[in-house]
Protein backbone atom coordinates (compact mmCIF):
# COMPACT_ATOMS: atom_id res chain seq x y z
CA UNK A 1 0.00 0.00 0.00
CA UNK A 2 1.60 3.05 -1.07
CA UNK A 3 0.64 6.85 -0.25
CA UNK A 4 -1.23 6.15 2.53
CA UNK A 5 -0.77 9.06 4.75
CA UNK A 6 0.45 12.06 1.63
CA UNK A 7 0.86 15.40 3.83
CA UNK A 8 2.58 15.60 7.45
CA UNK A 9 0.83 15.62 10.68
CA UNK A 10 2.07 19.24 10.82
CA UNK A 11 0.28 20.70 8.77
CA UNK A 12 -3.10 19.20 9.94
CA UNK A 13 -5.34 20.01 13.00
CA UNK A 14 -7.44 17.43 12.06
CA UNK A 15 -7.81 14.04 9.59
CA UNK A 16 -10.29 15.89 6.72
CA UNK A 17 -12.69 13.95 5.24
CA UNK A 18 -11.14 13.19 1.26
CA UNK A 19 -7.80 11.22 3.21
CA UNK A 20 -10.04 9.79 5.64
CA UNK A 21 -11.98 8.54 2.65
CA UNK A 22 -9.04 7.17 0.92
CA UNK A 23 -7.63 5.08 3.92
CA UNK A 24 -11.43 3.57 4.12
CA UNK A 25 -10.78 2.30 0.35
CA UNK A 26 -7.40 1.16 1.03
CA UNK A 27 -8.41 -0.46 3.82
CA UNK A 28 -11.56 -2.06 2.06
CA UNK A 29 -9.42 -3.64 -0.68
CA UNK A 30 -6.86 -4.87 1.67
CA UNK A 31 -7.94 -8.51 1.69
CA UNK A 32 -9.36 -9.72 5.26
CA UNK A 33 -8.92 -6.86 6.92
CA UNK A 34 -12.35 -5.73 7.15
CA UNK A 35 -14.78 -8.72 7.15
CA UNK A 36 -18.45 -8.86 6.63
CA UNK A 37 -18.92 -9.00 10.50
CA UNK A 38 -17.26 -6.01 10.83
CA UNK A 39 -19.91 -3.84 10.67
CA UNK A 40 -18.42 -1.10 12.11
CA UNK A 41 -14.00 -0.38 13.15
CA UNK A 42 -11.83 2.33 14.10
CA UNK A 43 -9.33 3.85 12.06
CA UNK A 44 -5.90 5.64 13.79
CA UNK A 45 -3.70 7.06 12.15
CA UNK A 46 -0.43 6.45 13.78
CA UNK A 47 1.60 8.67 12.28
CA UNK A 48 -0.44 11.69 13.51
CA UNK A 49 -0.38 10.68 16.98
CA UNK A 50 3.53 10.30 16.75
CA UNK A 51 3.60 14.01 15.26
CA UNK A 52 1.64 15.44 18.56
CA UNK A 53 4.11 13.31 20.64
CA UNK A 54 6.76 15.15 18.94
CA UNK A 55 5.14 18.40 19.11
CA UNK A 56 5.03 18.71 22.71
CA UNK A 57 8.84 16.95 22.94
CA UNK A 58 9.70 20.02 20.77
CA UNK A 59 7.58 22.76 22.70
CA UNK A 60 9.34 21.86 25.83
CA UNK A 61 12.80 21.48 27.44
CA UNK A 62 14.61 18.65 26.55
CA UNK A 63 14.44 17.36 30.34
CA UNK A 64 10.91 17.43 30.02
CA UNK A 65 8.75 14.27 31.22
CA UNK A 66 6.02 13.64 28.15
CA UNK A 67 3.74 11.28 29.80
CA UNK A 68 0.51 10.13 27.65
CA UNK A 69 -2.73 9.99 29.50
CA UNK A 70 -3.58 6.38 29.38
CA UNK A 71 -7.23 7.25 29.97
CA UNK A 72 -7.68 8.92 26.29
CA UNK A 73 -6.50 5.64 24.76
CA UNK A 74 -5.79 2.49 26.94
CA UNK A 75 -4.42 0.55 23.38
CA UNK A 76 -1.57 -1.06 23.86
CA UNK A 77 0.01 -1.14 21.02
CA UNK A 78 -0.46 2.44 20.63
CA UNK A 79 1.21 2.85 24.10
CA UNK A 80 3.66 1.02 22.77
CA UNK A 81 4.14 2.89 19.78
CA UNK A 82 4.66 6.59 22.11
CA UNK A 83 7.05 4.58 24.42
CA UNK A 84 9.42 4.30 21.12
CA UNK A 85 9.05 8.05 20.51
CA UNK A 86 10.35 8.81 24.03
CA UNK A 87 6.78 8.80 25.55
CA UNK A 88 6.13 8.17 29.75
CA UNK A 89 2.87 7.23 30.62
CA UNK A 90 0.02 8.91 33.13
CA UNK A 91 -2.16 6.07 34.88
CA UNK A 92 -5.57 6.81 36.59
CA UNK A 93 -5.82 3.16 37.90
CA UNK A 94 -3.77 0.16 39.08
CA UNK A 95 -4.78 -1.51 35.47
CA UNK A 96 -3.41 1.70 33.60
CA UNK A 97 -0.40 0.98 35.24
CA UNK A 98 -0.19 -2.30 34.39
CA UNK A 99 -0.67 -1.56 30.84
CA UNK A 100 1.98 0.79 30.78
CA UNK A 101 4.13 -1.44 32.22
CA UNK A 102 3.02 -4.05 29.26
CA UNK A 103 3.45 -1.16 26.98
CA UNK A 104 7.34 -1.50 28.04
CA UNK A 105 7.14 1.96 29.80
CA UNK A 106 10.47 2.01 32.55
CA UNK A 107 8.48 2.77 36.35
CA UNK A 108 10.46 6.24 36.77
CA UNK A 109 8.58 7.11 33.49
CA UNK A 110 4.90 6.47 34.99
CA UNK A 111 2.88 8.26 36.56
CA UNK A 112 0.72 7.54 39.02
CA UNK A 113 -2.76 9.84 39.67
CA UNK A 114 -5.33 7.82 40.47
CA UNK A 115 -7.56 9.87 42.91
CA UNK A 116 -8.14 6.35 44.95
CA UNK A 117 -5.23 4.72 45.55
CA UNK A 118 -5.60 1.49 47.75
CA UNK A 119 -2.45 0.85 50.40
CA UNK A 120 -1.76 -2.36 48.21
CA UNK A 121 -1.58 0.24 45.14
CA UNK A 122 0.46 2.66 47.07
CA UNK A 123 2.98 -0.51 47.79
CA UNK A 124 3.31 -1.34 44.53
CA UNK A 125 4.21 1.83 43.19
CA UNK A 126 6.17 2.63 45.57
CA UNK A 127 8.47 -1.39 45.16
CA UNK A 128 8.62 -0.41 41.28
CA UNK A 129 9.56 3.23 41.60
CA UNK A 130 6.91 4.47 40.31
CA UNK A 131 6.36 8.34 40.36
CA UNK A 132 3.21 9.10 42.57
CA UNK A 133 1.27 12.15 42.73
CA UNK A 134 -0.94 11.72 45.86
CA UNK A 135 -4.38 13.24 45.74
CA UNK A 136 -4.99 14.66 49.07
CA UNK A 137 -2.91 15.09 52.31
CA UNK A 138 -4.66 11.68 53.51
CA UNK A 139 -2.76 9.98 51.07
CA UNK A 140 0.50 11.42 51.79
CA UNK A 141 -0.02 9.87 55.19
CA UNK A 142 -0.55 6.64 53.79
CA UNK A 143 2.22 7.19 51.69
CA UNK A 144 3.87 7.82 54.91
CA UNK A 145 2.97 4.75 56.64
CA UNK A 146 4.04 2.66 53.89
CA UNK A 147 7.52 4.25 53.29
CA UNK A 148 8.75 3.04 56.80
CA UNK A 149 8.59 -0.50 56.03
CA UNK A 150 10.07 -0.16 52.34
CA UNK A 151 13.25 2.05 51.01
CA UNK A 152 12.00 3.66 47.57
CA UNK A 153 12.79 5.69 44.69
CA UNK A 154 9.61 6.70 43.84
CA UNK A 155 9.03 10.54 43.32
CA UNK A 156 6.58 11.78 45.40
CA UNK A 157 4.40 14.48 44.56
CA UNK A 158 0.87 16.27 45.84
CA UNK A 159 -1.57 16.85 43.29
CA UNK A 160 -3.11 21.03 44.38
CA UNK A 161 -6.41 22.22 43.36
CA UNK A 162 -5.45 25.94 42.48
CA UNK A 163 -9.55 26.60 43.07
CA UNK A 164 -9.02 29.39 40.26
CA UNK A 165 -12.44 28.10 38.37
CA UNK A 166 -13.92 26.21 35.32
CA UNK A 167 -14.24 26.34 31.58
CA UNK A 168 -16.69 25.75 29.59
CA UNK A 169 -17.98 22.23 29.99
CA UNK A 170 -18.06 21.66 34.17
CA UNK A 171 -17.94 17.44 34.05
CA UNK A 172 -14.40 17.71 32.64
CA UNK A 173 -13.58 21.14 34.56
CA UNK A 174 -11.43 19.93 37.98
CA UNK A 175 -10.54 23.37 38.95
CA UNK A 176 -13.20 24.76 40.54
CA UNK A 177 -13.66 25.54 44.60
CA UNK A 178 -15.33 21.58 45.28
CA UNK A 179 -13.80 20.13 42.90
CA UNK A 180 -12.94 15.94 44.25
CA UNK A 181 -9.36 16.18 42.80
CA UNK A 182 -6.30 17.43 44.74
CA UNK A 183 -5.76 19.27 47.94
CA UNK A 184 -7.21 22.93 47.87
CA UNK A 185 -4.88 25.73 47.73
CA UNK A 186 -7.27 28.19 49.79
CA UNK A 187 -8.41 26.05 52.43
CA UNK A 188 -5.15 23.87 52.73
CA UNK A 189 -2.49 26.06 51.94
CA UNK A 190 -0.80 26.14 55.28
CA UNK A 191 -1.42 22.57 55.62
CA UNK A 192 0.07 22.04 52.33
CA UNK A 193 3.41 24.11 53.41
CA UNK A 194 3.26 21.75 56.19
CA UNK A 195 3.26 18.87 54.65
CA UNK A 196 6.76 19.75 52.75
CA UNK A 197 8.19 20.29 56.61
CA UNK A 198 7.07 16.93 57.78
CA UNK A 199 8.09 14.81 54.73
CA UNK A 200 11.48 15.03 53.57
CA UNK A 201 10.65 12.86 50.42
CA UNK A 202 8.00 14.32 49.01
CA UNK A 203 9.48 16.78 46.05
CA UNK A 204 6.89 17.61 43.54
CA UNK A 205 4.04 19.21 42.93
CA UNK A 206 1.00 18.62 40.29
CA UNK A 207 -2.24 20.39 39.05
CA UNK A 208 -4.26 19.66 36.41
CA UNK A 209 -7.15 22.19 35.40
CA UNK A 210 -9.56 20.22 32.76
CA UNK A 211 -10.00 18.53 29.40
CA UNK A 212 -11.54 20.36 26.95
CA UNK A 213 -13.14 23.51 27.19
CA UNK A 214 -10.60 25.21 29.30
CA UNK A 215 -9.53 28.08 27.40
CA UNK A 216 -5.41 29.34 27.15
CA UNK A 217 -5.83 31.79 30.29
CA UNK A 218 -7.82 29.54 32.11
CA UNK A 219 -4.86 26.63 31.85
CA UNK A 220 -2.08 29.17 32.52
CA UNK A 221 -3.59 31.01 35.20
CA UNK A 222 -3.71 27.28 37.32
CA UNK A 223 -0.31 26.02 36.56
CA UNK A 224 0.69 29.69 37.79
CA UNK A 225 -1.33 29.54 41.08
CA UNK A 226 0.32 26.46 41.61
CA UNK A 227 3.71 27.12 40.31
CA UNK A 228 3.94 30.50 43.25
CA UNK A 229 3.08 27.91 45.80
CA UNK A 230 6.13 25.66 44.78
CA UNK A 231 7.96 29.17 44.55
CA UNK A 232 7.04 29.70 48.30
CA UNK A 233 7.51 26.07 49.36
CA UNK A 234 11.05 26.26 48.47
CA UNK A 235 12.25 29.65 49.82
CA UNK A 236 11.98 28.05 53.30
CA UNK A 237 14.77 25.91 52.59
CA UNK A 238 18.66 26.69 51.57
CA UNK A 239 18.31 24.02 49.18
CA UNK A 240 15.24 24.01 47.62
CA UNK A 241 13.02 20.64 47.81
CA UNK A 242 10.77 21.10 44.69
CA UNK A 243 12.89 20.88 42.12
CA UNK A 244 9.93 18.33 39.53
CA UNK A 245 6.71 20.05 38.36
CA UNK A 246 3.75 18.39 36.63
CA UNK A 247 1.38 20.56 35.04
CA UNK A 248 -1.05 17.98 33.67
CA UNK A 249 -2.90 18.04 30.76
CA UNK A 250 -5.85 19.30 29.37
CA UNK A 251 -4.72 21.44 25.63
CA UNK A 252 -8.09 21.17 24.00
CA UNK A 253 -8.53 20.13 20.44
CA UNK A 254 -10.43 20.93 17.38
CA UNK A 255 -13.99 19.36 16.84
CA UNK A 256 -14.92 21.53 14.10
CA UNK A 257 -13.12 22.53 11.24
CA UNK A 258 -13.52 26.40 12.52
CA UNK A 259 -12.30 26.09 15.67
CA UNK A 260 -8.76 26.93 16.15
CA UNK A 261 -7.18 25.67 19.67
CA UNK A 262 -3.56 27.06 20.42
CA UNK A 263 -1.31 24.66 19.61
CA UNK A 264 1.01 22.62 21.96
CA UNK A 265 4.09 25.32 20.82
CA UNK A 266 1.70 28.29 21.68
CA UNK A 267 0.33 26.65 25.25
CA UNK A 268 4.01 26.54 26.37
CA UNK A 269 5.21 30.01 24.89
CA UNK A 270 2.12 30.97 27.15
CA UNK A 271 3.34 29.17 30.54
CA UNK A 272 7.42 30.21 29.49
CA UNK A 273 6.25 33.96 29.63
CA UNK A 274 4.02 33.50 32.77
CA UNK A 275 6.83 31.41 34.19
CA UNK A 276 10.25 31.74 32.84
CA UNK A 277 12.27 29.82 35.87
CA UNK A 278 9.89 26.97 35.57
CA UNK A 279 11.52 26.42 31.85
CA UNK A 280 15.54 26.45 33.30
CA UNK A 281 17.57 23.43 33.92
CA UNK A 282 16.83 24.35 37.48
CA UNK A 283 12.77 22.08 36.86
CA UNK A 284 12.09 19.21 35.33
CA UNK A 285 8.57 19.84 33.94
CA UNK A 286 6.02 16.86 33.78
CA UNK A 287 3.24 16.93 31.02
CA UNK A 288 0.12 15.03 30.91
CA UNK A 289 -1.54 15.47 27.35
CA UNK A 290 -3.99 12.69 26.47
CA UNK A 291 -6.72 14.22 24.20
CA UNK A 292 -4.32 16.31 22.22
CA UNK A 293 -2.29 13.63 21.21
CA UNK A 294 -5.21 10.85 20.45
CA UNK A 295 -8.07 12.65 20.17
CA UNK A 296 -7.94 14.41 16.09
CA UNK A 297 -5.83 10.90 15.31
CA UNK A 298 -9.06 8.64 14.76
CA UNK A 299 -12.21 8.24 13.37
CA UNK A 300 -14.75 5.64 13.04
CA UNK A 301 -16.63 3.83 9.81
CA UNK A 302 -19.96 2.19 10.60
CA UNK A 303 -21.86 0.75 8.28
CA UNK A 304 -25.65 2.18 8.14
CA UNK A 305 -27.54 -0.59 8.29
CA UNK A 306 -31.51 0.54 8.31
CA UNK A 307 -32.64 3.48 6.31
CA UNK A 308 -36.13 3.86 8.24
CA UNK A 309 -38.60 6.32 6.25
CA UNK A 310 -40.34 9.15 8.08
CA UNK A 311 -41.24 13.10 7.65
CA UNK A 312 -37.37 13.17 9.12
CA UNK A 313 -35.99 9.61 7.98
CA UNK A 314 -33.46 7.89 10.49
CA UNK A 315 -29.93 6.46 9.77
CA UNK A 316 -29.58 3.12 11.83
CA UNK A 317 -26.05 2.90 12.66
CA UNK A 318 -23.61 0.19 14.34
CA UNK A 319 -22.37 2.95 16.96
CA UNK A 320 -23.53 5.33 19.20
CA UNK A 321 -24.30 5.97 23.05
CA UNK A 322 -21.84 2.68 23.42
CA UNK A 323 -18.58 4.14 21.86
CA UNK A 324 -19.69 8.08 21.54
CA UNK A 325 -21.12 8.20 25.10
CA UNK A 326 -20.08 11.81 26.06
CA UNK A 327 -21.37 12.86 22.95
CA UNK A 328 -25.45 10.94 23.11
CA UNK A 329 -25.38 12.17 27.02
CA UNK A 330 -23.87 15.39 26.48
CA UNK A 331 -25.03 16.60 22.82
CA UNK A 332 -24.93 20.15 23.99
CA UNK A 333 -21.26 19.77 25.41
CA UNK A 334 -19.41 17.15 22.88
CA UNK A 335 -19.65 17.28 19.21
CA UNK A 336 -18.41 15.11 16.19
CA UNK A 337 -18.37 15.96 12.54
CA UNK A 338 -20.26 12.89 10.08
CA UNK A 339 -20.08 12.55 6.46
CA UNK A 340 -21.14 9.31 4.46
CA UNK A 341 -19.59 7.35 1.60
CA UNK A 342 -20.77 4.68 -0.47
CA UNK A 343 -20.02 0.90 0.38
CA UNK A 344 -16.94 1.44 -1.67
CA UNK A 345 -15.81 4.39 0.62
CA UNK A 346 -16.12 7.18 -2.03
CA UNK A 347 -17.61 10.40 -0.52
CA UNK A 348 -21.35 10.50 -1.23
CA UNK A 349 -22.31 14.37 -2.71
CA UNK A 350 -25.45 15.80 -4.38
CA UNK A 351 -28.53 17.08 -2.85
CA UNK A 352 -28.98 16.57 0.73
CA UNK A 353 -31.78 15.98 3.31
CA UNK A 354 -32.07 15.95 7.17
CA UNK A 355 -31.74 12.72 9.11
CA UNK A 356 -31.51 11.45 12.67
CA UNK A 357 -28.54 9.32 13.32
CA UNK A 358 -29.46 6.76 15.64
CA UNK A 359 -27.15 4.31 17.79
CA UNK A 360 -27.84 0.10 18.16
CA UNK A 361 -28.56 0.50 21.81
CA UNK A 362 -32.32 0.13 23.26
CA UNK A 363 -32.71 3.52 24.84
CA UNK A 364 -34.44 6.66 22.96
CA UNK A 365 -31.21 8.76 23.69
CA UNK A 366 -28.76 6.72 21.73
CA UNK A 367 -28.84 9.72 18.94
CA UNK A 368 -25.89 10.61 17.08
CA UNK A 369 -27.35 13.55 15.54
CA UNK A 370 -30.51 15.30 14.79
CA UNK A 371 -31.91 17.24 11.66
CA UNK A 372 -28.60 16.61 10.30
CA UNK A 373 -27.85 17.66 6.64
CA UNK A 374 -26.70 14.23 4.52
CA UNK A 375 -26.53 13.14 1.02
CA UNK A 376 -29.33 10.95 0.36
CA UNK A 377 -28.42 7.84 2.37
CA UNK A 378 -28.90 3.92 1.72
CA UNK A 379 -27.89 0.52 4.13
CA UNK A 380 -24.70 -0.18 3.02
CA UNK A 381 -23.17 3.15 3.03
CA UNK A 382 -20.45 4.22 5.40
CA UNK A 383 -20.97 6.66 8.14
CA UNK A 384 -17.62 8.02 9.25
CA UNK A 385 -17.53 9.83 12.63
CA UNK A 386 -14.49 12.09 12.97
CA UNK A 387 -12.11 13.22 15.74
CA UNK A 388 -12.98 9.34 17.44
CA UNK A 389 -9.16 8.49 18.73
CA UNK A 390 -9.60 9.58 22.72
CA UNK A 391 -12.69 9.58 25.30
CA UNK A 392 -14.23 7.03 23.07
CA UNK A 393 -12.65 3.46 23.13
CA UNK A 394 -11.75 4.15 26.63
CA UNK A 395 -15.52 5.02 27.58
CA UNK A 396 -17.13 1.65 25.83
CA UNK A 397 -20.32 0.87 27.24
CA UNK A 398 -21.47 -2.47 28.04
CA UNK A 399 -25.16 -1.93 27.85
CA UNK A 400 -26.85 -4.17 25.26
CA UNK A 401 -23.90 -5.98 25.42
CA UNK A 402 -22.58 -5.22 22.11
CA UNK A 403 -18.94 -6.73 20.76
CA UNK A 404 -16.27 -4.25 20.97
CA UNK A 405 -15.37 -3.41 17.28
CA UNK A 406 -12.09 -3.92 15.20
CA UNK A 407 -9.29 -0.85 15.75
CA UNK A 408 -7.33 -0.70 12.88
CA UNK A 409 -4.15 1.41 12.96
CA UNK A 410 -1.98 2.89 9.73
CA UNK A 411 1.19 4.89 8.81
CA UNK A 412 2.84 4.92 6.20
CA UNK A 413 4.20 0.68 6.34
CA UNK A 414 0.13 0.06 6.07
CA UNK A 415 -2.36 -0.85 8.19
CA UNK A 416 -1.52 -2.41 11.79
CA UNK A 417 -4.42 -4.58 13.85
CA UNK A 418 -4.14 -2.59 16.94
CA UNK A 419 -7.41 -4.96 18.57
CA UNK A 420 -9.36 -7.30 17.19
CA UNK A 421 -13.17 -7.38 17.31
CA UNK A 422 -14.35 -8.99 20.51
CA UNK A 423 -15.96 -12.60 19.89
CA UNK A 424 -18.73 -13.70 20.69
CA UNK A 425 -17.59 -16.54 23.52
CA UNK A 426 -14.76 -13.58 25.24
CA UNK A 427 -18.21 -11.28 25.67
CA UNK A 428 -19.97 -14.07 26.84
CA UNK A 429 -17.15 -15.05 29.15
CA UNK A 430 -17.19 -11.44 30.65
CA UNK A 431 -20.40 -12.03 32.24
CA UNK A 432 -19.35 -15.46 33.86
CA UNK A 433 -20.66 -17.58 31.01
Amino acid sequence: MSNICSCPATERSRLAPAPIAKILRQALAEPGLIDAEDSAALFHDLSFMAERCRAAQRAFPENALHTLAIKANPLVPALRRAAHLGMGMEAASLVELHLALAAGVAPSRIVFDSPVKTEAELALALEKGVHINADSLEELARIARLRQARASESVVGLRVNPQIGIGVIAQTSVAGGDSKFGAPVNEQRAAIIAAFESYPWLSALHVHIGSQGCKLPLLVSGVSAVFALAQEINRRWAAPRIRVFDVGGGLPVAYRDDETPPTVAEYAQALRRAMPELFTPSWRLITEFGRFIQANAGWVASRIEYVKAGAQPTLVAHVGADLFLRRCYRPEDWHHDLFLTDGAGRIKTGPTRRYTVAGPLCFAGDVLARQLALPEAQPGDFLIIRDAGAYTLSMWSRYNSRQIPKVIGYDGDGFTLLRRRESLTELAAFWGA
